[in-house]
This record gives C-alpha cells, structure tokens and sequence, in this order.
C-alpha cells in the first residue's frame, strides 16, 4: 500500500520542485501474483510488487521526465533534476504546444471489490483449482489442462504543483483455462473466452463462474473438434460471439482511434492508422446500426476509472455514432497537438512510464435483436466463437483472424461443429457489412490485461463490452490441417 509517509513524502513534493510552469508526481504501487495448476500438478506460486514514482515537468515548451524507486527526498530530488534537465535540453525541440495548462484535478477511485484475494486462503483457491482439473478430463486424448488465477492490485496517488490530487485504486482477478485434445498428429485447444474473462473485482469474480462447469464443458468442446472437419472457404454470413467480437473492436476500431498513431507517433513499433483528421465528424466507419463508446464509467469492467494519468476527469462519449467517426482516443496532450476531440485515456503501464494515448473500455453498445432472430435470418453462415489468433497491417486495415471454434449455419439452424474458421476482411468495408446487433441478452463484459504498445513498451488493461453481431458478406475460410 501507497503509505502516510509516501503520502507525506508527495505533498512535500513542492519543496523539492524547481521553479517551472507545470510539474507533477504520480506514485503506483502494482502487486501482481498468479496461481497456476497444470497437468493437475501445482505450480509455485508468482508474485511481482513494484513501488515508484514518476515525475513530470513541462516548462517553456519542454518536457521531461524521470521515474525512481528510491522514495526519499533525496531520491525524488535527484529525479525532479533529471526531468527538468531534460526538460531544457527538449525546449523548442518537441511536439508539444506551448503554454500548456493541464485540467485541475481532486478527486479519488476506488474500483469495485467485495471478496479481496489477500482475504482469501491458498487452500480455497488450490481446492477450486483441483475441483475443476479434476472435471476436465474425460477422455484419454485430454492431453493439457491449464488453470490459473491472476489478480492485480493497482493504486496510484497523483499530486500537481497546481494543488491537483488524484487518488485511485483498483483490483481485477483473471480466471484462464486452455484444455487441449490431441489425436495422431492433431490438436484443438479450448481456452475460457481466449483468457479475456477479466475484471475489475477480488476473488468474487472467480466465485461467478463455475469454474469446474467450465473446465467440463471446454474438455468436451476440445474433443468435439479434434472430430470435426476443417471450415469450408466461402462468402458468407457471419455471426460473431462476444469472445471474438471483442478482438475485432480492439484491433480494427481502438487501436486505429489513438491519436497518437494518427499523428505518426507509434508508426516506427506498433504503427500507424488509416484514419486520418479530417474523417472526424463525417465519415462513415461503419453501418448505421454501429455505436461504440468509450466508457470508463462501467462498473466492474477491467479499464473504469475516474482520472487518467494526465489529470484528465474520464467521462462517456461516443467513439462512433449511428455508424458515424466521432471522436479519437487521445488525451488533453494529443487534443491540443491534433485539434480532435479526444477523451480521458493518457494512460502509463506503472510509476516508470510516462502516460501515452491507450484505450481504456472501448465498447460496441447492443442493439435490439435476440440471438434467436439472428441465427433464424441466416440462409448459409457461420458461427464464430473465441478468438485463437490475429494479424494487421500496421495502417490498421486489413486483418485475418482465426477463431478456435465454428458452428455453420443454414436455413436459420446452428448445424455441424467445424475447426479452425478463420476470416478476412478491411476494417471500414467490414464494419459497413454489420447486419444486426444483439439485444443485452447478448452482451458480455470481457477485455485485456496486457494490450502492448509504446517505445519502452507499455503493457495496459482494456475493457470490451460486446454483443453478439452479424456481419453479411465476410470472406471465411479453414486453417492449415
């Protein structure tokens, strides 16, 4: 924990500033610890804790920064030098505007948690572990069972010379399972929603699902595909789970947002966007059944919060409206450099690493149709369920995923199980061919711990809410055998 003599340390902190137009100091404490059980054997459990801070300062139209994890005058001091340094040295030399007046924030977040994971014995979570590996194997060509539990805690204290004070805090708990079955030469691997069950919350998250039920029914599914034959490559109708779905928004509608791919920033590592500015407003991503927001005010998903890192207050906003580009996923920064409106998702990965343009719960909002209509307006199509593999281009456009399970249908009836359904299509071309959305009895709240991205790289949270969604005219085709 992020304690008083930190505290103290950080509202000292301006006795230790150098005169400048703007500086503040974000302290993260981060604990992670995970659990594994594989081939029903336990493995030693992983723990990481990190406690840091970053300072920032920005004067006369430069920037610097410098983290420590020495938390002591001296320590402090010695970084408020270096990033005003570097601060002088960059004047006149950067991107970023001058006068810059960032939002005064007060203010604090505390994410939901009714069962937190250090109240909870190593026995339980092992026991749970074992009653579920126990359910996994009901057959011989079981080959590997993986079971794990991760939780993350994370808390920040962010003060600014300008009085702002931003304290927040979150834990979210990740439940993964991957059972494979293997036949000769071939494998088929079931994951729980290709390990995107993540949220914010303690051990209560793990307490919702039924871990064994999962662990049994995945088992099977494993051995019904390695049974199955392979997709068939054709133009078809598509129906799309929320466990792939949400590969699909964050891949070809988050990542193709961040502003700061669409000023050049990230072109030379995770590359740039195909959208441009001047497409704000007026262009016409996608069908006009498609709204997506940015909604780090959703209780519970695994990127809510109240600030960003940047001081920014996080608020709801369409992304994309009745199919129309509204808004960029950049923060106060990237909206002065760009002129685009933005929202609230300046983001750093831990105290050392400065804040860049992330996502944070980019969701594609439901529609009104039940997955009974869906299914029953399908002449010839496919089902696809959970996502196993995925490649862009680095303009964000055009995309092939692969999914770990098919269902075709016909003649509005779920048929035969086939393996290894891939798809292609371009991001803009593919979302104008979105045909019906799925009503709330649809939708699941899923995400991502570990989206990647900056130069040193920055591995963050994204929360995706989806629906189930049909898509018309979508290229589908088999993997390799």
């Amino acid at each position: 924990m992020i304690n008083q003599s930190h505290e103290i340390l950080a509202k000292k902190f301006k006795d230790l500033a150098p005169p400048v137009e703007y500086c503040r100091i974000r302290l993260v404490e981060k604990i992670e610890e995970t659990l594994t059980l594989r081939q029903n054997i336990l493995e030693p459990p992983n723990k990481r804790q990190t406690l840091g801070a970053m300072v920032e300062i920005y004067h006369q139209g430069g920037y610097g920064f410098s983290a420590t994890c020495e938390l002591h005058p001296e320590g402090i001091k010695e970084s408020f030098d270096r990033a005003n340094t570097w601060a002088k040295h960059s004047k006149n030399r950067t991107i970023l505007p001058k006068n810059i007046s960032f939002p005064f924030a007060k203010g604090s977040y505390k994410g939901p948690c009714l069962r937190p994971w250090n109240e909870v014995s190593m026995n339980e979570k092992r026991h749970l572990l074992e009653e579920a590996s126990a359910r996994s194997q009901p057959s011989s060509r079981i080959v590997d069972r993986f079971f794990s539990f991760t939780n993350i805690k994370n808390e920040t204290l962010m003060i600014c010379l300008d009085g702002s004070e931003v304290w927040q805090e979150m834990e979210i708990t990740i439940p993964r399972i991957a059972i494979s079955a293997n036949k000769d030469f071939h494998t088929e691997t079931r994951t729980f929603h290709g390990h995107g069950f993540c949220r914010q919350g303690g051990f209560e998250i793990i307490e919702t699902i039924s871990l064994p039920d999962k662990a049994a029914f995945l088992a099977e599914d494993a051995l019904l595909l390695l049974a199955a034959p392979n997709c068939p490559e054709a133009s078809m109708e598509v129906l799309i789970a929320p466990d792939q779905m949400i590969l699909q928004i964050h891949e070809s509608i988050g990542h193709p947002l961040e502003i700061d791919r669409i000023l050049g920033d990230e072109r030379n590592y995770a590359g740039g966007s195909f959208v441009v500015p001047e497409m704000f407003g007026k262009f016409q991503y996608g069908s006009d059944i498609l709204n997506v927001t940015f909604s780090p005010d959703h209780v519970g998903e695994l990127a809510s919060y109240r600030y960003d890192d940047e001081g920014m207050q996080a608020g709801k906003y369409h992304l994309i409206k009745n199919g129309i580009l509204q808004r960029g996923l950049g923060g106060y920064l990237s909206q002065r450099r760009s002129g685009i409106q933005g929202v609230a998702n300046a983001r750093a990965e831990n105290w050392n690493r400065p804040p860049i343009d992330r996502m944070a719960n980019i969701n594609l909002e439901p529609g009104t149709s039940t997955l009974t209509e869906m299914i029953s307006s399908i002449e010839n199509g496919i089902l696809l369920e959970t996502n196993c593999s995925w490649s862009i281009d680095d303009m964000r456009n055009k995309f092939q995923f692969g999914c770990e399970k098919g269902t075709l249908i016909r003649n509005g009836e779920l048929k035969e199980v086939v393996r290894k359904p891939n798809y292609r299509g371009l991001s803009v071309n593919f979302w104008k061919s979105l045909k019906m959305v799925g009503n709330e009895s649809t939708l699941a709240t899923l995400g991502t711990p570990y989206c990647g991205k900056g130069e040193p790289n920055q591995a963050i949270t994204v929360g995706h809410s989806s629906p189930t969604c049909l898509f018309e005219d979508v290229s589908v085709f088999g993997g390799a055998q």
